[in-house]
Protein backbone atom coordinates (compact mmCIF):
# COMPACT_ATOMS: atom_id res chain seq x y z
CA UNK A 1 0.00 0.00 0.00
CA UNK A 2 1.25 3.49 -0.81
CA UNK A 3 0.36 4.96 2.59
CA UNK A 4 1.03 2.39 5.33
CA UNK A 5 0.71 4.94 8.13
CA UNK A 6 -2.65 6.09 6.77
CA UNK A 7 -3.87 2.48 6.68
CA UNK A 8 -2.61 1.91 10.23
CA UNK A 9 -4.35 5.09 11.40
CA UNK A 10 -7.60 4.00 9.71
CA UNK A 11 -7.46 0.56 11.34
CA UNK A 12 -6.88 2.08 14.78
CA UNK A 13 -9.68 4.60 14.26
CA UNK A 14 -12.11 1.83 13.26
CA UNK A 15 -11.08 -0.21 16.31
CA UNK A 16 -11.66 2.71 18.67
CA UNK A 17 -15.05 3.44 17.06
CA UNK A 18 -16.14 -0.18 17.49
CA UNK A 19 -15.01 -0.30 21.10
CA UNK A 20 -16.45 3.06 22.13
CA UNK A 21 -19.83 2.88 20.42
CA UNK A 22 -22.98 2.66 22.50
CA UNK A 23 -24.10 -0.97 22.89
CA UNK A 24 -27.49 -1.98 21.56
CA UNK A 25 -30.33 -2.95 23.87
CA UNK A 26 -29.77 -6.62 23.01
CA UNK A 27 -26.08 -6.39 23.97
CA UNK A 28 -26.98 -4.63 27.22
CA UNK A 29 -29.47 -7.34 28.14
CA UNK A 30 -26.93 -10.09 27.37
CA UNK A 31 -24.33 -8.38 29.55
CA UNK A 32 -26.90 -7.86 32.31
CA UNK A 33 -27.87 -11.55 32.28
CA UNK A 34 -24.23 -12.65 32.48
CA UNK A 35 -23.48 -10.25 35.33
CA UNK A 36 -26.58 -11.28 37.28
CA UNK A 37 -25.76 -14.97 36.84
CA UNK A 38 -22.27 -14.29 38.20
CA UNK A 39 -23.65 -12.37 41.18
CA UNK A 40 -26.09 -15.20 41.89
CA UNK A 41 -23.35 -17.84 41.75
CA UNK A 42 -21.07 -15.79 44.01
CA UNK A 43 -23.97 -15.32 46.45
CA UNK A 44 -24.62 -19.06 46.63
CA UNK A 45 -20.92 -19.76 47.16
CA UNK A 46 -20.77 -17.20 49.97
CA UNK A 47 -23.92 -18.60 51.57
CA UNK A 48 -22.62 -22.16 51.56
CA UNK A 49 -19.26 -21.07 52.97
CA UNK A 50 -21.02 -19.22 55.80
CA UNK A 51 -23.16 -22.30 56.54
CA UNK A 52 -20.06 -24.51 56.65
CA UNK A 53 -18.27 -22.11 58.99
CA UNK A 54 -21.42 -21.93 61.13
CA UNK A 55 -21.35 -25.70 61.60
CA UNK A 56 -17.62 -25.65 62.35
CA UNK A 57 -18.01 -23.00 65.07
CA UNK A 58 -20.82 -24.91 66.82
CA UNK A 59 -18.59 -27.95 67.40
Amino acid sequence: MAFPKLKEFYEKAVYVWRVSRRPSDKELMENFKVVMAGVLVMGFIGFFISVIFGFIQKK
